[in-house]
């Protein structure tokens, strides 16, 4: 089984540190690299000539000689692969921008970059000097592929320009990607140099390739999207869109079966939300949803108000937190607001490493009573929580520590909100009709993603769905709509991974009886890292084999 196994390891290592080489990761948990990297068709081809060379190799591992945990490995990594190869089938670079991400937004990112040395500051400066061949090379991708027909719907992009407009008209000194200039220490020698430089390459370099990219938009992009929605309609057709579900919800369910799944999932939902209207004097859940919707106790007033509600959420778990984890990760996280121009089409919230960021762009939209769940999904115990934890599985590969796949981290986000309900983190009716929303709102996207891109659904007839289904604002239906549009399959992630990983406990609880201990449990499905969801099966398996003990008595285990 080692020599098996040493074999795959040296495949993935190198092919990981290659990997890691030819695509820098920049997040800004990550020092930065001083290049970015190249985007353009013929070193696309290199990358995908590569990853079809380890798909073959790996081919050759006989996955019964390695140990179950060595199969895992074999398993996360090899659907990796498989991911790579179909990104670059489908030739994916040429879509490098949707109504909810862009290319040009990583770029922006950088500007929450902190530069505590010269050397720091001489490598943001490297790295500011590629922005213009980068750009360029982006653009002739996008122009090929609007050109076949491959890009997002006109529909879902409208206004998405504003995002490049921050940067195109603002002056060289206001331009976003100057603030980490201003967090160099203030006794640094040469500081003042360091930025007159770096406002130098903002002004020579930087300024100039967001104005070709904004005039290559409104002039040639924006007016050549394609007009139908459906992803089916697309360059690929229905194998595209099957792939786009397989990438996101690591399932090999057809569209028509998950839109199924998503009618009986939406009426279990309704059933509960039912229940809770009638316990507080509602004639149904619409009477509710519609009143929570209109009352103004459940918006806040001020953005500092909102801030605070969601920081009260987040002690409120950690006061409970250690009754539901063995184990905790170490890194904490800070609530930040979007960016301006980013606000009016971003999310209620995000999360991730070090930061929970909670949109406070047109408090009417943002009720309270979602607060509480929204929490819990991307903050702690959720991405905030759950992308650390992996973080610090140093037991495992890299490539399960650092690589996100959607339908293990949101679906445990979803789990996250409710869990709330053990935890005791709603504590009204309204609260808990939110989480349901929320829930809703989830379940929803099993039925309006493959409706829209598969199954002939208007957008309007998804808006209205979630507008007869959740309590969300009609500002975030729209928003979410749009996104749902201009990423085909990414919304089915959410409720699947949910499923699986609640399917898990429930045999867990029923296996183990009264030596389930739900820290343990969490801390098994947290340990595994990002991974496909047929992973987590093979390691509940085990879970339940050694008697539902905690995988962190036995790193071996995990």
């Amino acid at each position: 089984m080692t020599d098996k196994y040493d074999s795959f390891s040296k495949i993935a290592e190198d092919e990981w540190a290659w990997r890691r080489e030819e695509l820098p990761d920049g997040s800004l948990d990550e020092p930065l690299e001083p290049r970015l990297p190249d985007v353009g068709p013929e070193r696309q081809e290199y990358r995908a000539v590569r990853w079809r060379e380890v798909d073959d190799q790996l081919e050759k591992i006989d996955r019964t000689r390695l140990t179950p945990e060595q199969a895992d490995d074999l398993d996360v990594y090899r659907f990796q692969i498989k991911t790579l190869i179909g990104r670059q089938a489908y030739r994916m670079f040429e879509r490098p921008a949707n109504a909810d991400s862009a290319f040009w937004m990583d770029l922006t990112s950088q500007s929450r970059r902190r530069l505590g040395s010269a050397d720091d500051a001489r490598t943001y400066i490297d790295w500011l000097r590629q922005v213009p061949g980068y750009v360029d090379q982006n653009i002739e991708n996008m122009r090929a592929g609007v050109k076949r027909g491959f890009a997002p719907a006109q529909i879902s992009m409208i206004g998405r320009e504003a995002t490049i407009r921050s940067v195109a008209e603002a002056r060289p000194e206001d331009v976003s990607f100057v603030q980490p200039f201003g967090t160099l220490p203030e006794s640094l020698a040469g500081r003042e140099q360091l930025i007159t430089a770096g406002l130098e390459v903002i002004t020579s370099d930087v300024l100039p390739a967001f104005r070709k990219l904004l005039d290559f938009f409104t002039r040639e992009y924006f007016p050549g999207l394609p007009v139908d929605i459906a992803a089916i309609a697309g360059p690929g057709g229905e194998e595209f869109y099957a792939y786009q579900l397989h990438e996101y919800a690591t399932t090999e369910l057809t569209a028509r079966q998950i839109y199924e799944i998503g009618l009986e999932q939406v009426a279990s939902l309704r059933a509960e939300m039912a229940e809770v209207a009638a316990s507080v004097g509602f004639a149904d859940a619409n009477a509710m949803l519609a009143f929570m919707r209109t009352d103004p106790k459940f918006y806040a007033t001020t953005t500092t108000e909102l801030l605070r509600f969601a920081a009260w959420q987040a002690k409120k778990f950690d006061a409970v937190a250690h009754h539901y984890f063995g184990r905790l990760p170490r890194m904490r996280f800070g609530i930040e607001e979007p960016p301006p121009d980013l606000a009016p089409f971003y999310t209620f919230g995000r999360g991730g490493p070090h930061r929970y960021i909670l949109n406070t762009y047109n408090l009417a939209a943002r009720p309270l009573y979602s607060i509480p769940a929204l929490t819990l999904h991307e903050a702690a115990p959720g991405h905030a929580f759950q992308i650390p934890f992996a973080l610090e599985q140093t037991q495992h590969p890299e490539f399960r520590q650092k690589v996100y796949i959607s339908a293990y981290g949101e679906g445990w986000g979803l789990y996250s909100e409710r869990l709330g309900v053990e935890m005791g983190m709603y504590e009204t009716p309204f609260e808990v009709m939110g989480m349901l929303s929320y829930q809703m709102w989830r379940a929803v996207r099993l039925v309006v993603d493959p409706g829209m891109h598969a199954l002939g659904w208007s957008r309007e007839r998804a808006q209205d769905y979630l507008r007869d289904n959740t309590a969300i604002s009609d500002h975030e239906i729209v928003t979410e709509v749009d996104r749902y549009i201009a990423w085909p399959g990414q919304a089915t992630a959410y409720y699947l991974g949910m499923l699986k990983i609640t399917e898990a406990r429930r045999r867990s609880e029923q296996s183990l009886g009264a030596d389930f201990d739900v820290r343990n449990f969490h801390d098994q499905i947290l340990s595994l890292g990002s991974v496909p969801l047929p992973v987590i099966d093979h390691a509940i398996d085990r879970f339940i084999a050694r008697g539902g003990s905690s995988p962190f008595t036995d790193p071996e285990t995990r």
